[in-house]
């Protein structure tokens, strides 16, 4: 089977970032397959590509290379990375974007501090330094076509790791955002991203959902059950996604329109007493 490479920005597809890095890729290996995960995260938005390359990296065969390039500091010191798990590696910036790939959810909500995480059994991580395997001459202002992804494609030829640089055993990481719970009781959660049909979804999910009854609160509208589909209601209601999280709708509308939602915004949930 041919490589697989993804390719996951904020570049859009309004401008030819994401074509010169597809050039780039095809020029070294023309016979890999080449698939976009997307290129519509909000600009400079780490959080929101670090949760949406989670959602979609574990659907695609052992193997594939995932390049992951949200950069608001290209140019600076910050390291360019590749990371080894035991299904994929991911070529990225070390700024946070491959936060939900190296630990598992913290019970706290803290995207605003992102430090040095060690690297947990299992993963191997190189820093990108040998410049034997980057397109030249290089743009200070676009690693993405001339490091990142020229490195990606000497990888799907099966270049060793090593090749690329020296091992490092620590990354920049964010603690992954859970919902708390409120000096009420209440479990607050945030969103986390707004996909293109208007659908909230947050870092709440199914598994905080189990028992008992609740009502949810939103921009200062309450759902008070669960639907199964969008389909279900005529109006605001509220599910359990296909990436396992909980989401807020509008059947054939926008929800986010509708509530005027953006990043970040609280979503609370309130257990009913019986």
């Amino acid at each position: 089977m041919a490589a697989i490479i993804t390719l996951t920005t904020d570049f859009g597809l309004q401008d030819t970032y994401v074509a010169a890095m597809k050039g780039v890729i095809l020029s070294i290996n023309p016979k890999v397959t080449l698939v976009d995960i997307c290129h519509s995260i909000e600009p400079q938005n780490i959080p929101q590509a670090a949760f949406l390359i989670s959602t979609a990296c574990s659907y695609f065969p052992k193997g594939t290379i995932h390049v992951v390039i949200v950069d608001p500091e290209v140019g600076s010191r910050r390291r360019a990375i590749i990371l080894k798990t035991r299904e994929a590696f991911f070529v990225a910036p070390d700024n946070g974007v491959l936060s939900y790939i190296i630990h598992r959810p913290s019970p706290k909500r803290a995207l605003s501090k992102t430090k040095p995480k060690r690297l947990p059994p299992g993963l191997l991580a190189i820093e990108i330094s040998n410049p034997k395997f980057w397109h030249h001459p290089v743009s200070s202002t676009f690693h993405g076509r001339d490091i990142f992804a020229p490195v990606a494609a000497h990888l799907s030829l099966g270049v060793p790791l090593q090749e690329f640089g020296q091992v490092i055993t620590s990354l920049s990481a964010f603690p992954v955002p859970r919902p708390q719970v409120g000096a009420g009781g209440e479990l607050i959660g945030h969103v986390l991203h707004i996909d293109r049909f208007g659908n909230i979804i947050t870092d709440i999910d199914q598994e905080d959902l189990t028992s008992g009854k609740f009502s949810i609160k939103i921009a200062g509208r309450q759902i008070e059950s669960l639907s199964t589909s969008y389909a279900e209601a005529g109006g605001l209601l509220a599910l359990i996604g296909s990436s396992g999280h909980l989401e807020i709708a509008v059947k054939n509308s926008s929800a986010a329109g509708l509530l005027g939602a953006k990043l970040g915004d609280e979503v609370r949930i309130k257990r009913q007493i019986k």
